[in-house]
């Protein structure tokens, strides 16, 4: 029986309940783990490779970097940490930089074509399942983008079926804030980097970061409580 101490025992506590109230996980599943090379995913990917030692459910993990072939490339530094902690891995090259002017590069085109890439990554390596490092701060971040800025009511949902249910995307960090994934990274003594994108851009999610920031000092609970709003809706008080 593993033994998990300080943030680490933390942090896979909240996984397991996450993926615990969201049937996340099923024996036999088969997972691509979407690796940027940040904090997030590489602290999903050891921490959904630790829990294989000691939880009911068998899964299979294959680590996913999609490497877009920007100047600071990630790829043999990933490889490396891959190849140490023993987990399966794929590079899928995509040189965008050939088909795509710069100035054309923004976060959703990044985001949207990441996605794809990693798609179909997973559907050629027979993935069922796709998890991504998003963790409470970003969930609870993007309910007040799509409220300021688009003027909706949605989230990112920790389970999300695709394409008929050929693929699933999961969200294990659904619970973890933020500070306990710094926390744990620095801990190991990850080597984790920043967005490589030529035009990153994320003003508007850190000013979201800022505003949960000083609503926590009055609120405590308000990032549990922007992510519950998002599944108890009063459907008499809606427009």
């Amino acid at each position: 029986m593993a033994v998990l101490q300080g943030t680490e025992f933390f942090i896979s506590k909240k996984v397991g309940k996450a993926t615990t109230d969201y049937k996340m996980l099923a024996d036999g599943d088969k997972i691509a783990v979407a690796v940027s090379g940040g904090k997030d995913s590489l602290t999903l990917l050891h921490i959904l490779n630790d829990r294989r030692r000691f939880v009911p459910i068998k899964y299979d993990l294959l680590a996913v970097h999609i490497d877009f072939g920007y100047p600071r490339s990630y790829s043999a530094r990933l490889i490396k940490h891959f190849k140490k902690i023993g987990v399966k891995y794929h590079i899928k090259k995509v040189d965008v930089l050939k088909k795509t002017k710069k100035k054309d590069i923004n976060c959703f085109w990044c985001s949207w074509n990441r996605r794809k890439a990693l798609f179909e990554t997973a559907h050629r390596f027979k993935c069922s399942k796709v998890a991504l490092g998003h963790h409470l701060d970003d969930i609870t971040e993007t309910i007040l983008l799509n409220l300021f800025f688009q003027g909706e009511v949605s989230a990112m949902v920790p389970k999300q079926e695709l394409f008929k249910g050929k693929i699933t995307i999961i969200r294990p960090l659904a619970y973890v804030e933020e500070y306990m994934i710094k926390r744990f990274a620095k801990t190991l003594g990850f080597n984790f980097t920043d967005c490589s994108c030529p035009n990153s851009d994320s003003s508007r999610r850190r000013k979201m970061s800022g505003i949960i920031r000083d609503l926590k000092r009055i609120c405590p609970e308000i990032k549990t409580n922007i992510f519950r709003s998002a599944r108890r809706a009063k459907k008499d008080y809606l427009l």
